[in-house]
C-alpha cells in the first residue's frame, strides 16, 4: 500500500494522508467483489432497498459535516456543497422508488402456450471511476443503481474527493452494504489503471475525454460494457425576442455555478444581435455582484479551482481569445487561493479556444449572431454534444431550435440542470452510455430473453 496526501486546493494547506492502493490490493478486492456478487444479487430487493434507505438517513444527519468535508478538499463554496447533497436526496428517493419496476420481469407475449419474457440481471462486478466536482451526485449515479440491481462495485472516487469518497463508503457499509460487495479503491491514475485490468462487466467512468479514449481503447476489446460520461462545451442562444436582463441572470449562474466547474455549465453562449447590448450589460452586472473567496464562508459564490493545473489552462485560454480580438470585460487573472476571477469576453469567434475547448472554470465568452440559423450551425461546431439551450418565450420556437442541435439534454428558458427522472447522456466526444431515469437503473442490468412453451 501506498500513501495519498490530501490538500485544501483554497489553502494549500495539507488537510491529511490516507493510505493509498496498489495493483495488488486492487486485484484482490476484484476477486472479493466476484465471490461476494452472486450473494448479494440474491439477497430480496427489499433488503438492498433498506441499505440504501439506511443510507440516505445517515446522510441527512451528517450533512453539515459531509458539506465540510467536500469543501475543503475541492474548495466547493460551501452553500454549493450543501445544495449538492440536499439534492442527491431526490435522487435516493427516485432509485428507490423505481428500482423494483424498472426492473421487473415484463411478460411482453403470452398465446398458444407459448411466452415470452424479458428479465433483467445484474451486470455482476462494475468498476466506477468518479469525478470530483459532483463527488456525491457522480459517484451515487452508479454506485446506488448498481447496488439496488444486484452488482458489487468496485468504486474509485477522484484522487481530489478521496475524503468524500471514504465517507460514501464507509456510510453504505453502515447501512449494510458488505464491504466485499461496495469495495473502496483509493489512489489515482494508477489504481484505474489497476481497475481496468481486472475482469470486470462493466466500467463507469466520468471525466475528460482524453482519459475516457484511453478507457474505450483498452477495454473495446474486451467487451466489457462502457459508460463514458465526459465533457461538454454547452451553448445557448438567447433570441431577440427573450427579456435578456432575465436570461441574463440565468446564465450567468449557469456559467458561474461551482466556480463553473460542472459538465453542464454553460460555455458558450450566443446572443441575437438586436439584444446583444443589454445582455451583455445584465450579464456583467450579474457576475459583479458574485462574491469571491473563502469556500467555506456562506456568503462565497466563486471558490477555489480544485485542480491547480486549470488554472493554466483559463490564462491560456484568456490571452488566446485576447490575441484574436475578443474584447475583456471583466476578470482574466488568478486571485489568490487557487482562484481564477470570475471572466467574460466578447468579440469571440471559433478560432479561438475559448469557444471550441472546455474551460471548466468561471470564464465565458459571448458570440452575437444575426438569425436562428447562424446560431444553430455555431451551437452545432464542436466536437462535444451535452447539453445546449434556448432563451425564447416562444416554445415552438425554441423546440425548433433545439431540435437541430446535438445534445444529450436540451433547456428552454434554463440551464445547468439535470433530474433524475430525465437520462442523463450525451453526443460525441461528450461520451457513451447514460445514468439516472429509468434507463440509469436498467443500464446496470442484462436483458435476459426467456422463450417458455408449455409441454
Amino acid at each position: 500500500m501506498t500513501t495519498l496526501v490530501i490538500h485544501n486546493p483554497a489553502t494549500g494547506l495539507q488537510i491529511t494522508q490516507v493510505s493509498a492502493d496498489d495493483a495488488a490490493s486492487v486485484a484482490a478486492k476484484a476477486q472479493t467483489a466476484r465471490t461476494a456478487q452472486p450473494a448479494w444479487a440474491a439477497t430480496p430487493l427489499a433488503q438492498r432497498m433498506a441499505c440504501v434507505a439506511r443510507f440516505r438517513a445517515a446522510v441527512v444527519v451528517e450533512l453539515e459535516a459531509l458539506a465540510a468535508t467536500m469543501t475543503a478538499e475541492t474548495g466547493k463554496p460551501i452553500s454549493m456543497s450543501r445544495n449538492e447533497l440536499n439534492g442527491l436526496l431526490g435522487r435516493i428517493d427516485f432509485f428507490l422508488a423505481e428500482a423494483e419496476a424498472s426492473t421487473a420481469t415484463q411478460t411482453v407475449f403470452a398465446d398458444g402456450g407459448m411466452t415470452e419474457q424479458i428479465q433483467h440481471i445484474p451486470l455482476g462486478v462494475v468498476a466506477n471511476i468518479s469525478a470530483w466536482n459532483y463527488p456525491w451526485f457522480v459517484g451515487c449515479n452508479v454506485i446506488l443503481p448498481a447496488l439496488l440491481t444486484g452488482n458489487a462495485v468496485l468504486y474509485k472516487p477522484s484522487e481530489f474527493a478521496t475524503l468524500t469518497g471514504m465517507t460514501i463508503a464507509r456510510l453504505l457499509h453502515e447501512a449494510g452494504v458488505p464491504q466485499d460487495v461496495l469495495a473502496l479503491c483509493v489512489g489515482g491514475g494508477e489504481v484505474g489503471a489497476a481497475l481496468q485490468a481486472q475482469r470486470i462487466d462493466g466500467l463507469f467512468f466520468t471525466g475528460s475525454y482524453a482519459t475516457g479514449a484511453k478507457i474505450a481503447q483498452a477495454l473495446g476489446p474486451r467487451m466489457v460494457k462502457l459508460q463514458l460520461e465526459l465533457g461538454g462545451k454547452d451553448p445557448t442562444y438567447v433570441c431577440d425576442d427573450a427579456n435578456p436582463a432575465t436570461a441574463a441572470a440565468s446564465l450567468a449562474d449557469g456559467a458561474m455555478y461551482n466556480t463553473g466547474q460542472s459538465c453542464c455549465s454553460v460555455e458558450r453562449i450566443y446572443v441575437h444581435e438586436k439584444v446583444f447590448d443589454a445582455f451583455v450589460a445584465a450579464f456583467v452586472d450579474t457576475v459583479h455582484s458574485f462574491k469571491v473567496g473563502d469556500p467555506m464562508l456562506d456568503s462565497t459564490y466563486i471558490g477555489a479551482i480544485t485542480r491547480a493545473a486549470q488554472l493554466d489552462v483559463l490564462d491560456a485560454q484568456v490571452a488566446d481569445a485576447v490575441a484574436k480580438g475578443a474584447k475583456l470585460l471583466t476578470g482574466g487573472t488568478r486571485l489568490p487561493g487557487n482562484t481564477f476571477a470570475p471572466t467574460v469576453l466578447v468579440n469571440v469567434n471559433h478560432s479561438m479556444d475559448l469557444m471550441r475547448e472546455e474551460s471548466f472554470g468561471p470564464v465565458i465568452g459571448i458570440q452575437k449572431v444575426a438569425s436562428d440559423t447562424e446560431a444553430v450551425a455555431l451551437m452545432n461546431d464542436t466536437r462535444y454534444g451535452l447539453t445546449a439551450g434556448v432563451f425564447t418565450p416562444n416554445e415552438a420556437r425554441a423546440r425548433a431550435v433545439l431540435a437541430q442541435v446535438n445534445a444529450g439534454s436540451v433547456y428552454w428558458n434554463c440551464c445547468d440542470r439535470v433530474s433524475p427522472r430525465l437520462p442523463w447522456s450525451g453526443h460525441g466526444d461528450s461520451g457513451v452510455g447514460l445514468t439516472l431515469s429509468t434507463y440509469g437503473i436498467q443500464t446496470f442490468t442484462r436483458p435476459k430473453a426467456w422463450h417458455l412453451r408449455q409441454a
